[in-house]
């Protein structure tokens, strides 16, 4: 009788387990390179089958099936990442009133890497994690919906053409972006107070002109098919104003998709109209980033596809730097002055942290011939006063930033700067480097060990020579004039310390600190 009893029970609770409903909105925060993210499940189990959508910062991705036994269940979510669409089977389980998820992630394309494709280490820029979902409500986001892509309008993309130089960004553009700092969290208040920081501690006098505001912006589009900005910015023609009248410049984001990075309003279908509102706006900067772009279009199609704004732009008659922020894909290098672009990039995000700056700044010689006045290459933004380098290493960013005639785009939070980020920011010698009028991005002359030599031709005959310590210690770095093809005794000033060393004949050493630079300026 008591082994009846037994099994009944076992039975009992073995239905009840199987019968747990897990169906409605799960909640869980993560912390990522981007900050904290917001994870979103939308769950609905019928019979024990999973379906719903997993949302996140930078896109929803459906869960197509999963099931259900008990406590334990597994989930198959569509990840994509750049037209690269996964299946990924996660696994979870209910732990009292909450899920422990196996966060589903998403992947670059095979060949995709951080340094740009082909270069650095590869895999999800974001990691991998299990997260802790609870019921609840979203943050309120002015994200835009969720769409089906294969019902999407038709855009016709223009025929290939040569459109004619914008005469702008004759060195690299100099400026901020909130994204690296703020992400999407941005509002009208905080750009103003950038601008007005930026106005008096040193960096508009610097060369920093542009305000840029990244992702998070946009509102939803009228009847007219017009995009408004969210509430957070009331008016963006008043921004544009204040912005200008404080000797700054404004710039503006949004994707060739129908959905940014972050899921909201894309330009798709809509160009030309964008296109003339931004201008009406006053605004005087574009990036344009490919994101959803990819589930829609091929890499081949890419070239057109951006020549659409590029074309649209120009239409507007207002002159606006136009950033394409396409990730170094289908060789962008050799066609982006064609679209109208004043800078592409070259490489996946960059994060706040040695290994991901060494990986993309590193890699870029072999790109040194397509940068030049009016089109420069982009290893992305900067991370300096960010607080997850050292100084040392920040040190070392800001210079191989500056060999490489990359855009100088600021990402830290300016308003509040400690006197180590500013030191490097506003190093006006270092700066000169960059802003050259020759507009000829260095080259890697030698490498050996953990230790690179980097030259850049400068106007006038002279040359911007750094000396780089990927290592663990100190070390030890010659040049020698002879692998400059030079035989003349040079000048050479430090553009860190600001001292003259003197004149030196055939080569110059430094001990150059681990994961430092030497930069130094010579002059025949």
């Amino acid at each position: 009788m008591r082994t009846g009893i037994a099994v009944l029970l076992t039975a009992w609770i073995s239905l009840g387990a199987q019968n747990k409903d897990i169906s409605g909105t799960w909640v869980a925060k993560q912390n990522s390179p981007m900050g904290e993210m917001e994870i979103v499940y939308e769950l609905k189990v019928e019979k024990g089958r999973i379906t719903g959508t997993q949302r996140m910062p930078f896109g929803d991705f459906p869960i197509t099936g999963g099931k259900l036994e008990g406590d334990r269940f597994e989930m198959t979510v569509e990840t994509e990442f750049f037209g690269n669409v996964q299946k990924r089977v996660v696994k979870g389980k209910i732990a009292g009133d909450a899920l422990e998820v196996e966060l589903a992630m998403p992947a670059p394309p095979p060949g995709m890497a951080q340094g740009g494709p082909g270069g650095g280490p590869q895999g999800s820029p974001f990691g991998s994690a299990t997260v802790t979902a609870r019921r609840g409500t979203p943050t309120p986001s002015n994200r835009a919906p969720g769409i089906d892509y294969s019902s999407l309008p038709k855009v016709a993309l223009p025929t290939i053409k040569e459109l004619p130089r914008n005469g702008l960004a004759p060195t690299p553009p100099m400026g901020w972006s909130s994204w690296n700092k703020f992400g999407a969290k941005i509002d009208d208040k905080t750009i103003r107070s950038v601008a007005d920081a930026m106005a008096v501690n040193g960096m508009k006098d610097a060369g920093y002109i542009y305000v840029n505001i990244d992702d998070g912006w946009q509102g939803k589009r009228g009847e007219d098919g017009v995009l408004q900005p969210n509430s957070g910015f009331p008016d963006m023609k008043a921004l544009a104003d204040y912005v200008h009248a404080k000797g700054l410049k404004l710039g503006i984001y949004s994707s060739p998709g129908p959905r940014t990075c972050g899921g909201f309003e894309g330009s798709y279908a809509h160009e030309e109209l964008d296109a003339r509102t931004w201008a009406a706006w006053g605004i005087d900067y574009l990036k344009y980033d490919w994101c959803s772009a990819s589930r829609i279009w091929k890499n081949e199609d890419m070239r057109a596809v951006y020549q659409k704004m590029g074309e649209a732009i120009r239409a507007t008659g207002r002159p606006m730097v136009y950033g394409l922020c396409q990730y170094g894909l289908a060789e962008v290098q050799k066609w982006g002055p064609s679209v109208g672009a004043n800078l592409w990039r070259t490489t996946m995000d960059i994060q706040d942290r040695w290994q991901s700056m060494a990986d993309i700044g590193f890699s870029q010689s072999a790109l040194a011939e397509f940068g030049g006045p009016g089109h420069w290459n982009d290893p992305d933004m900067l991370e300096v006063g960010n607080a997850h380098m050292t100084t040392t290493e920040y040190r070392t960013h800001f210079s191989l930033w500056a060999m490489l005639a990359a855009p100088l785009i600021a990402g830290n939070d300016v308003r509040n700067m400690p006197a180590e980020t500013r030191e490097i920011l506003l190093n006006r010698e270092v700066i000169a480097i960059n802003q050259d009028s020759l507009g000829q991005p260095a080259r890697r002359l030698r490498k050996e060990g953990d230790t690179e030599v980097w030259s850049r031709p400068l106007a006038g005959g002279a040359y911007a020579i750094a000396l780089f310590n990927r290592g663990q210690a100190d070390a030890a770095v010659p040049v020698r004039w002879k692998d400059l093809d030079r035989n003349t005794p040079f000048h050479l000033r430090d553009v860190w310390r600001h001292e003259d060393l003197g004149r030196m004949v055939d080569q110059f050493t430094a001990t150059v600190p681990a994961h430092g630079t030497v930069l130094v300026r010579i002059t025949p």
